[in-house]
């Protein structure tokens, strides 16, 4: 039975927008997929909870308080765990994830593409550009996937944010940001499966309707939670999940240890 893990990462996305995404939708309700609503840590910032999704921690412990802090992540992450018992990493995401996990700061010259077995993303593919379009982005990925057959694939589209940040987070281009992932998803994922992946489709945190993120609100905190492919106990689990959970959940479909840090995990 195969370990290998594709998480996904879309930036921004709330629970709202999940709304249209018929085609993930679709697999929730046919139970080809596990879907439940996440409340995310706090803050409600991009690279404060790319650290709480990618280790298990939450801001107080591990200090990255903010958009800000531009630095190596200290606290040991699902890339840290994975290639410490032998597993390939990879991923496709912006530059914010190559400084906490590979290296910081970021070289626009020598960290854009990585393939280095010694570093915790051994191979990567990272944008810099917030308008980088998703299309490329999951094409990125999916080079990645099929040149080093990762064992743990990170993607990272942030069209959905930039979106929000434009045009607020009700408005038309927001939900259409989240509607062109649906697509792009529904062309991956019966192949991934096909191959034998588990995958995960969650978000960092939401967006307001001013454009906005960062605060308390139901729409920067509330975010979607898919799981596809795992025969997990899941079924008696219908209420939110902390966010602290994902990483734990990963770890246990890449079938490792998690770390002394993360909560045990619960499904």
């Amino acid at each position: 039975m195969s370990n290998k893990v594709i998480f996904i990462i879309v930036d921004a996305l709330n629970f709202a927008a999940s709304k249209r995404m018929g085609y993930m939708m679709h697999l929730a309700e046919n139970k080809k997929a596990f879907f439940c609503k996440v409340k995310a840590e706090l803050p409600t910032l991009s690279r404060p909870l790319y650290e709480v999704l990618l280790t298990g921690t939450p801001c107080y412990e591990n200090n990255i308080t903010n958009n800000l802090i531009v630095r190596r992540s200290t606290e040991e992450s699902i890339f840290d765990l994975a290639k410490k018992n032998g597993l390939k990493t990879a991923a496709a995401a912006y530059y914010w994830i190559s400084e906490l996990y590979n290296s910081s700061p970021f070289n626009y010259v020598k960290d854009r593409e990585q393939k280095d077995e010694t570093k915790n993303i051994q191979y990567g593919k990272f944008y810099f550009e917030d308008t980088y379009p998703d299309s490329h982005l999951f094409l990125d990925a999916e080079v990645l996937r099929n040149e080093h057959d990762p064992d743990f694939l990170l993607i990272h589209p942030m069209g959905v944010d930039y979106a929000g940040h434009k045009f607020g987070g009700n408005s038309k281009e927001y939900y259409e940001s989240a509607l062109r992932i649906d697509f792009i998803l529904g062309m991956f994922i019966p192949t991934w499966e096909k191959l034998g992946y588990k995958i995960i489709v969650t978000a960092d945190h939401g967006m307001h309707d001013l454009g906005l993120h960062g605060g308390i609100d139901d729409s920067e905190r509330q975010v979607p939670l898919w799981i596809i492919g795992s025969k997990s106990n899941t079924e008696n689990f219908r209420d939110h999940l902390p966010q602290l959970q994902v990483a734990p959940i990963v770890c246990k479909l890449l079938g490792i240890e998690p770390s002394e840090k993360m909560e045990k995990c619960i499904l």
